[in-house]
């Protein structure tokens, strides 16, 4: 099977768009906050390639999963090829299962919008074009939908981004997994040219921005 996406083309140039460091980048003053054990809860982004997306949310402390995907379709055309004819109606996707109590939606959409994708792009990210790359917030229910809307008023009036957020927020109809090969796709493939321009440099972002959210953060405060 024929790999997508030969075009290498940085996607660092995006980071001029935002007016903020990710270190300063505002949290959430609207989330879903629990402190009770509770069963995992997940969430459905769509930001770009999922490659990339994928890798950035695995790293996070409390993420359990995340899978790569398709949402804003039906069943019947969730499958590479066919959504990547841009006519679909579905969006490259990542679904993550994280522990509420460790992390927050709020916390994931910060993630989000801080460093996982440029939120300004409409309809592409970096060298990828089309529909199927557009930026969405896909709610699960009232809680996230509240949730996301606020995000963005409060991303928007704080002018962080110098050219308006084109993110939808709509609702999820239904996640479909990609096939196996996307999957863990980064991890597998560090070497391969359009990680190395594409997506490491978000994880480089992350890790420098971000070190408190971290998994490794917490294996290394477990060990004192």
């Amino acid at each position: 099977m024929a790999m997508k996406k030969q075009a290498v083309t940085l996607m660092a140039t995006w980071i001029v768009v935002a007016a903020l460091s990710a270190s300063t980048f505002p949290d959430p003053v609207k989330d879903i906050r629990t402190t009770a054990p509770s069963p995992p809860h997940t969430a459905v982004l769509a930001g770009g390639c999922f490659w990339g997306v994928e890798a950035v949310f695995e790293q996070l402390n409390g993420v359990l999963d995340v899978v790569s995907g398709f949402a804003g379709g039906s069943q019947l055309t969730a499958h590479y090829t066919v959504v990547s004819s841009g006519a679909t109606g579905h969006a490259e996707s990542v679904q993550i299962t994280y522990d509420p109590v460790k992390i927050t939606y709020g916390q994931l959409l910060k993630v989000f919008f801080a460093v996982a994708h440029n939120p300004t792009e409409l309809n592409r990210q970096g060298p990828d074009e089309g529909t199927q790359y557009r930026s969405s917030i896909f709610y699960a229910n009232d809680e996230q939908k509240a949730v996301a809307e606020a995000y963005v008023r409060q991303l928007t009036g704080a002018r962080v981004f110098t050219r308006p957020i084109v993110t939808t927020v709509v609702p999820l109809k239904g996640f479909y997994p990609a096939e196996d090969y996307h999957q863990n796709f980064l991890a597998r493939n560090p070497d391969y040219p359009y990680i190395v321009a594409n997506d490491l440099p978000k994880l480089r972002a992350l890790k420098a921005e971000f070190p408190e959210l971290l998994k490794a953060a917490a294996a290394a405060q477990k060990k004192k």
